[in-house]
């Protein structure tokens, strides 16, 4: 019976849910309105959507935080359009977030609160995607995700300092927050309790009619419920792949150039020696002089170690300039000047003093050209294709800003262009179960859903081996689909629809027959039809939590009823309704050091801080003010959704 809550309310309608929990946009760095992208003036209802305080947010400020905000979402979900966006009522969260940002960056400035440069250079140098190779700040790296992302340094500059602003006004005021123990045990021991009760299902198939509605009927349904009917957005996407084959036969290294690399790279075909020691460090000079003298005249190393209350240490096998840079150039040369089977020369690096003894030597002789030439050719030959490949990718690339057409290059290249069917941004092939998009677009289909037609461009596929030539040839926008072609699934909403609201009814007479105190398979029994027999449960919330995240939402309900009430839950798109029953509440116990008091208090405290936060927040707003401009936010509504 659980698993049936579960599947009965999976539904695309959880992503209401996925809209309440938009992180506060105020405080990331992919805030929507550190985004450059121009203005947005001109529509009806003025250029601003609010005034806090002395601060005005304009219509491109909600503009482009709403668009990032539903960029932020499709990361989730491709296939979800700002139509979709705006009927969760997202705009209105986003214009919220954006106005406490203002708000409490407004409210630091007032205080005198400033934030200082280096402060803000520290925090870009602390962001992972501006860090080279080496973990270090790299500034390239910085103006490059800079221009990818259409910003200026200046916008993300004033972002950080709004951000750290208010990181200092909010953090202190959610600091140090505490519980008291008695009010912790009174929640804990909430933990502890079982609730019994009963949960009936009243599906709409149930109570759906047998008879299909009119052409009107339906005809009425559909202008109703047209978000349902949305169609995703779909694009045709033409592409062709190429790799080294491109090259055609290219040439061969000359000698001159085998002879160059051999010369470049002379020391890794000289003759090499390695060598493995055992070594003891000890902490003076005197120290180390006295355990090689006992070594070099036949006392095991080890021994000698021992008996000064150190230890020897076995080195793996190392050449003289692994061993420098591991210790210093002074031991290196020491240990490499001994015989093998010797005690070399105490030297020091930063460590201390080495006592070093050669336990055996390697030496590899020098190879001449003759021998690595076949080496040298492969490398050099691997080399000019990787670079001749690299320069046909930066020419298509040029082609294409200067005009060039999918087409065109791919003749050029002897390349056969292919036609993928109609995809979603998902990289599903749009009505197909199964169907999905060639394994080669997946590092473009991004790319795909946000470019124009006819604009072909370049990709990676497999780095520096495969690459990828693609173009968008046919876009088919998000929109309701036809009432004609969709007739037999508005039709099957329609039945769907009226047996919820006959299910519905039938909830509300089980709930009265309850009141009247008859048990709830008996008033489930009384509807004479084939439904589900309600389910006992006797469950505590440690249940809930072994169920996942998200419980059945008629099992939460009953955790949150009175004892002995009964209440009536609606299932997602007309799928039925619940009735919930909740018989009896059995009390927990708390032992004296239950370990669930601890975890109580923590998540109170947590909760009561953040509680403190918002609180704090709110008062910013009050003594600022703020005034919402309802024709400027409708005008962002309008364009969004596509209209003037």
């Amino acid at each position: 019976m659980l698993q049936f809550f579960r599947s009965f309310f999976s539904s695309k309608a959880g992503v209401g849910v996925t809209l309440a929990l938009l992180g506060i946009i105020a405080f990331s760095f992919a805030s929507g309105d550190v985004a450059n992208m121009g203005t947005f003036g001109g529509v009806a209802g003025g250029d601003r959507v609010a005034n806090v305080g002395d601060e005005r947010i304009s219509t491109a400020d909600l503009n482009r935080a709403a668009n990032e905000a539903l960029d932020r979402i499709k990361q989730r979900d491709p296939t979800l359009t700002m139509e979709f966006f705006l009927k969760q009522d997202g705009l209105n969260r986003v214009l919220d977030e954006l106005i406490d940002r203002f708000a409490v960056a407004g409210f630091a400035k007032d205080n005198g609160l400033r934030v200082g440069h280096r402060l803000v250079d520290s925090e870009i140098a602390m962001i992972p995607a501006f860090k080279g190779a080496d973990g270090k700040f790299d500034e390239k790296l910085y103006q490059q995700a800079l221009q990818q992302q259409g910003l200026t340094d200046k916008a993300v500059r004033d972002d950080l300092v709004k951000g750290l602003a208010a990181r200092q006004i909010l953090v202190p005021a959610g600091f140090g927050a505490s519980v008291p123990q008695q009010q912790v045990e009174r929640y804990a021991v909430l933990l502890k309790e079982r609730r019994k009760g009963g949960i009936a299902v009243f599906p709409s198939e149930a109570y759906a009619p047998k008879e299909n509605p009119t052409d009107a009927q339906l005809q009425q349904y559909y202008a109703a419920n047209r978000d349902r009917y949305i169609r995703p957005e779909r694009r045709v996407i033409r592409f062709a792949t190429f790799g080294l084959e491109a090259l055609g036969n290219p040439r061969a290294p000359t000698e001159a150039e085998i002879a160059a690399r051999f010369q470049r790279d002379a020391a890794q075909y000289g003759a090499k020696e390695n060598r493995k020691f055992s070594q003891v460090i000890a902490p003076t000079e005197a120290a180390a002089k006295a355990i090689a003298t006992q070594a070099a005249s036949g006392a095991p190393l080890e021994e000698v170690a021992r008996s000064k209350g150190l230890a020897a240490a076995t080195l793996p096998t190392i050449d003289k300039a692994g061993l420098a840079t591991q210790a210093s150039l002074a031991v290196a040369d020491a240990a490499f000047a001994a015989a093998e089977g010797k005690i070399a020369q105490p030297a020091r690096s930063s460590l201390g003093w080495h006592v070093i003894r050669v336990d055996s030597i390697s030496r590899t002789p020098a190879r001449t050209l003759a021998q690595v030439r076949n080496e040298i050719v492969a490398q050099l030959s691997a080399e000019q294709r990787q670079t001749a490949l690299s320069d046909l990718a930066a020419k298509i690339e040029e082609q294409f800003d200067q005009g060039s057409s999918l087409a065109d290059t791919a003749k050029s290249l002897n390349l056969t262009v292919q036609t993928t069917k109609p995809l979603t941004a998902d990289g599903r092939v749009y009505r197909s179960a199964e169907g999905t998009a060639p394994p080669v677009l997946a590092p473009a289909l991004s790319t795909a859903f946000s470019m124009e037609e006819g604009e072909p461009q370049l990709a990676e596929v497999e780095p520096g081996k495969v690459f990828l030539i693609f173009d968008v040839a046919e876009v088919t926008p998000s929109a309701p689909a036809p009432l004609a072609e969709i007739k037999d699934d508005v039709r099957d909403g329609w039945i769907l629809s009226k047996g919820s609201e006959a299910a519905k009814q039938a909830a509300d007479r089980v709930l009265a027959r309850i009141a009247k105190g008859m048990p709830l398979a008996q008033a489930v029994a009384e509807e004479k039809k084939p439904l589900p027999a309600p389910d006992k449960l006797d469950l505590g919330l440690d249940d809930l939590r072994r169920m996942g995240q998200r419980p059945p939402p008629a099992i939460v309900l009953m955790f949150s009823m009175a004892e002995g009430t009964a209440k009536r839950l609606a299932g997602p798109a007309d799928n039925g309704w619940f009735v919930v029953q909740l018989q009896d509440i059995v009390p927990g116990k708390l032992e004296a050091n239950d370990p669930v008091i601890a975890m109580t208090r923590q998540q109170l405290t947590a909760n009561v801080s953040t509680e403190y936060t918002d609180q704090l927040v709110k008062a910013i707003r009050k003594e600022l003010g703020v005034t919402r401009n309802e024709k400027g936010i409708a005008a962002v509504r309008r364009q969004l959704a596509g209209g003037e």
